[in-house]
């Protein structure tokens, strides 16, 4: 006689078998169907999050004072706006940005003032004067490293370009540029060339950022001077390092000019390469 387990040892296999077959027996279509609902799927998300990422670059990054606000009488200079057509403002691309014939009404020299501001670093990368002066026509000369003091006796380090324009009336053009990030002062473009600062600035961080200011004229006594009348004043209107934007203690009109003819700034730190 059998033992009375024997019947159910010899039947289960054939049942786990026949589970495994029925198993098996998924149909291909659905598989196939399956995989495409997870391709669509997979395109939606994309395209949907393309999008989003796509509308937060480009929507300008505001900083709580806008540079417009930004003296047009300061000390002996006074400035009037000069238009930038918007070709040129979309190839720059910049959240921000004044560009301003000042004359100094002592001795009636003159310099133009640009301050291009961007929350988006990577977008400022190739916007030198030795690139966009000679795009537009103008003859490189020479570039030389320099440094002025502005009026609180804070350092600027910062380059002089020369170029002159190819005609038969000679004219020559004398550039100073130099870059504010995050709140430091730097003379070139290799502090934020960094893998890092190619990141699109998703938070939208107004402290995250690099300025130009550039400032020419015909003569390198008067880049000079106006680099060490308004730097103090530019500061002010840009996050410093801790995020804090000092103009906004006086945004009002009226103080901001009584502000901008003031030389009591303290001392600021360069950044440190």
């Amino acid at each position: 006689m059998y033992p009375i387990r024997h019947d159910y040892l010899t039947k289960r296999p054939e049942v786990f078998c026949s589970m495994r077959i029925a198993t098996g027996k998924t149909p291909a279509w659905f598989v196939w169907v399956l995989a495409v609902l997870l391709l669509i799927s997979a395109g939606v998300t994309y395209r949907v999050l393309a999008s989003h990422l796509q509308l937060v670059v480009d929507t300008p990054i505001t900083l709580p004072v806008s540079l417009s606000a930004f003296p047009t009488q300061i000390g002996d200079w006074a400035g009037k706006d000069v238009p930038i057509s918007k070709s040129v403002q979309r190839v720059a691309g910049n959240d921000d940005f004044i560009n301003r014939l000042y004359i100094n009404k002592l001795n009636n020299e003159w310099a133009n003032l640009y301050i291009a501001y961007t929350a988006r670093p990577r977008t400022m990368l190739g916007h030198r004067p030795e690139v966009c002066y000679v795009g537009g026509g103008w003859i490189h000369d020479i570039t030389l490293p320099s440094e002025v003091i502005s009026n609180s006796g804070r350092k600027i380090p910062c380059s002089i370009h020369r170029f002159h324009w190819p005609s038969a009336q000679y004219q020559e053009q004398v550039v100073l540029n130099f870059y504010i990030v995050n709140g430091q002062l730097t003379s070139g473009e290799g502090v934020f060339s960094g893998v890092g600062w190619r990141t699109p600035n998703i938070a939208g961080d107004p402290a995250r950022y690099v300025t130009q200011v550039q400032i020419s004229s015909v003569l390198e006594n008067s880049v000079r001077t106006m680099a060490k009348d308004i730097t103090d004043l530019v500061l002010d209107y840009l996050p410093d390092q801790n995020g804090k934007v000092r103009a906004v203690e006086y945004s009002n009109t009226a103080e901001a000019q009584m502000i901008g003819n003031l030389g009591d700034r303290g001392q600021g730190s360069e950044i440190r390469n």
